[in-house]
Parts: structure tokens; sequence; C-alpha cells
């Protein structure tokens, strides 16, 4: 597929803060692409510059055959962006805000009811059409703000951590709406802190102090996992946390939930697997090799930048 989104040696400082630094990916058209960081990684910096709301200094961004710097009327037409703070109205109702994003974005009479239609058919909010959006609940306001975005039919939507505090259920709808929309040829790139959703992505580029650490297949990334991990199973993951971490030649100790995923350089002998059971100053239950997650890969190279 041809590339849609260009970005090259994209830099950016606020003063003497470097929030981006030499940034360069490409996105192929069709495709859902996910930044994936903490919050500083610099992914609100890239999707505001590459929207044309904040000024491109330094490298070079394009989408289809416009560049930011001087095509910005264009991009904004085939653009959708969705900042993590959608501006809802919230004394209109659902039907209003699309009404008034219509209106915003000169769609024609004629195409508003078709599109409404459209919308309506994959949100699900038809039921709450006349509701007033400050009276929806936060997965609810995320489809509706989706729904203004796609109200001018954009050929490329960039979503700003989209479901930052929306409940389990919404997050999964919301996704649904995506795979929709990516299946029908729109261009999406969407950031997240969610390791889960990174898996849903065609591609993901993990960022870190406004540098890019990965960029590949969710499926193939844990590839870049540099050392053999263990999952450790123990009545208490806390207590048996320092042996790890101060006693034994470790690579890396985290808690995952009520167990810890300990990497070492070289895999584990049987009897020194054993003896770091026996010598344990607290139960271990179980020690065993496991693959590395995309979470255990992304917290690996974070620490090359820290």
């Amino acid at each position: 597929m041809p590339e849609i989104i260009s970005i090259e040696n994209f830099s950016k400082s606020y003063g003497k803060l470097r929030a981006v630094h030499e940034l360069s990916l490409a996105i192929e058209e069709g495709e859902l692409f996910g930044l994936i960081g903490p919050d500083g990684a610099g992914k609100t910096t890239t999707m505001r510059t590459l929207s044309t709301l904040l000024p491109l200094e330094d490298g070079r961004m394009r989408i289809a055959e416009f560049d930011v710097r001087r095509n910005v009327p264009a991009i904004r037409n085939m653009l959708g962006y969705m900042p993590q703070r959608f501006s809802l109205y919230p004394d209109l109702s659902v039907e209003q805000n699309l009404m008034f994003f219509a209106d915003l974005f000169s769609v024609p009479a004629a195409e508003k009811a078709q599109r409404l239609r459209q919308l309506y058919h994959f949100s699900k909010l038809e039921p709450f059409k006349h509701r007033l959006a400050q009276q929806l609940s936060g997965g609810m306001k995320q489809k509706l703000a989706l729904s203004c975005t796609l109200i001018h039919t954009p050929k490329v939507l960039i979503l700003d951590e989209p479901t930052t505090g929306v409940d389990p259920v919404s997050r999964r709808e919301f996704w649904q709406i995506l795979q929709q929309l990516r299946s029908e040829g729109v261009t999406i790139l969407v950031s997240t802190p969610y390791m889960d959703e990174a898996l849903l992505c065609n591609r993901v580029a993990f960022m870190h102090k406004g540098k890019l650490l990965a960029l590949d297949d969710p499926r193939h990334i844990t590839k870049n996992f540099p050392h053999t991990l263990y999952e450790v199973v123990a009545p208490n993951a806390q207590l048996v946390l320092p042996y790890f971490k101060n006693e034994l030649a470790t690579q890396s100790v985290q808690i995952f939930g009520d167990r810890l995923h300990v990497s070492f350089a070289e895999p584990l002998a049987f009897d020194a697997s054993n003896r770091i059971i026996r010598n344990a100053p607290h139960p271990i239950t179980d020690l065993r090799r496991i693959e590395p997650g995309i979470e255990d890969t992304f917290m690996e190279l974070m620490k090359r930048v820290d």
C-alpha cells in the first residue's frame, strides 16, 4: 500500500525541553497505526503538529501529497483530529452537536441526513440523539466526539488517547468502531498508553521521552526483548521482590499483578532454578520461563533512554 503519512527527522522543543527528537516514520494508506508510550513521550506533540495545530519547525511532514507547512487548508479538509479532551457542547443534544460540526465542516445540506444515518448506525447513538451531551456516559461522549470528527468523512483520522478514562466495555466498543473504519479504507493514527490496545493495531511505534524506541507489527515487536524472561509465582510477590532485585544477577524485575517478571542474561539451569526457590527468604510457588509480552518489551526498551 502507498504511504499516506510521512514524518522525517521531526524534532520539537518547548524552551529547553526537547519534546520530540528526530522522529521518522511512515504510515500506509488504510493502516491502523499506534503511537504507544506514557505521558511525556511526545505523542501529542507529534499528532498536533501533524494536524497543523502546532508549527512545524524542524523536519518534514506530509499527508498524502500535501506538505504540513505549505498546504494547511488541504490537509484540514482531508483530516479528522480528535484531541484528548474533545470540546463537545454540553448544552446541545447529540444530534445538535453533530449538526453543528456538519455546518462547521461545510457538509452539503443534501448529504447531512445520510451522514447522520451512517454515524448513528455504527455508534449506536440514535436512541440518545435528543439527550444532552453533558448527560452522556464517558464512553458515549467519546463515541459522539468520534462521530463529530467523522462528519465530513475524512480520509485520515488522528486520535489522541481516545479511550483514556473510559470503562473497559466502552473501550472495546470504541476499538470495534476503529476496526470497522479501517476496513472501509480510513487511515487511522491513534495514541494510547494501554498495551492491550497496541495489540489491536497493524503496526505500533514505541515512544519514550521524545524518542522512537521500536517500530513493528505488535505481534513481532517482542523480538526486541534482549534477555530470558521468567515468571515468579509467590503467595506475596512484594516480599520476594528485594530478593530478586538485590541478591541475584537479574537484568530486570517487574511486578505484574500478583506475580513477578524477572529476566536473566542467560536461561537458568534446572539446578539454578531450584536453588533460587530453595534460598528465597519467602515461599515461591513456581519459577518458569515465559515468552515476553509487549509490556515487558516496552519497559525494557525504556531503560535504554532513562
